[in-house]
């Protein structure tokens, strides 16, 4: 099977050219002209590789490879006419695999792929996390609970991608203050009490008695992968001996 690759850029030249010469030598191409149709054509073709340009029209390049790095190890191939070391060492930190200024040969992009191709991990990428009531959508960072949205603070929204990402293991209270808030911020557990409270009543059926987001005493929490049980009565009207 061919090798896929989704090119965001706003410019229908650049696109173009790149159309040709990737599929000249094997490459399925999908395109993008913003960052957001972007995002959605990473989510939808779960593509091999990503060229990103930094200058879009609707967000930074930048945002998208973040965005991105929330649920994907995709390759991201930067190409932009931004040539400062400060931009590239930023791109790379950030999250990007390789990056390549504009204006670049097309010998030199294929070399730079096929080496992105050799180092990528292989795993398939699940962008929806479903556990009993609770579905979160990575990609599109929509959170629902019996299938009704539900609106987090970006806070809220870390937290609980830390959870998902890590589903079904235990975090530590330090791994997660560090995860979430930074490293100066590991013994502020404080902080993290709140959050959790609050992200229990937005999610749990009962916050008191929660079963998606478990305590582990004097440990940290951990993310329940198995169904919740319902309660008694749901369970019984399940079975037909309730109308």
């Amino acid at each position: 099977m061919a090798p896929s690759i989704v090119v965001i850029d706003d410019e229908v030249q650049l696109r173009r050219l790149l159309r040709v010469s990737l599929e000249a030598n094997g490459y399925k191409v999908y395109e993008a002209a913003s960052g957001q149709q972007g995002l959605e054509e990473v989510a939808a073709r779960h593509p091999d590789l990503v060229v990103l340009d930094l200058g879009l029209p609707d967000m930074d390049g930048m945002e998208v490879v973040t965005r991105l790095r929330e649920w994907s190890s995709v390759p991201i191939i930067i190409l932009s006419v931004r040539e400062g070391e400060q931009e590239k060492v930023a791109a790379l930190r950030g999250g990007a695999d390789d990056y390549l200024t504009k204006p670049f040969s097309t010998a030199e992009l294929l070399a730079r792929l096929q080496v992105a191709q050799r180092h990528a991990q292989p795993t398939p990428e699940e962008t929806v996390f479903t556990s009993g009531p609770l579905t979160v959508d990575l990609a599109s960072r929509r959170v629902r609970v019996n299938g009704k949205p539900v609106k987090l603070s970006r806070t809220e929204y870390a937290l609980l991608r830390l959870f998902v990402r890590n589903a079904g293991k235990v975090l530590t209270h330090p791994q997660i203050m560090e995860s979430v808030w930074g490293p100066g911020h590991r013994d502020k557990t404080h902080y993290l009490h709140v959050y959790m409270t609050h992200l229990r009543e937005k999610i749990e059926r009962t916050p008191a008695k929660p079963e998606l987001l478990i305590t582990e005493p004097r440990v940290g929490y951990r993310l329940n992968i198995e169904s919740p049980v319902p309660p008694a009565a749901d369970r019984i009207q399940a079975k037909g001996l309730i109308n």
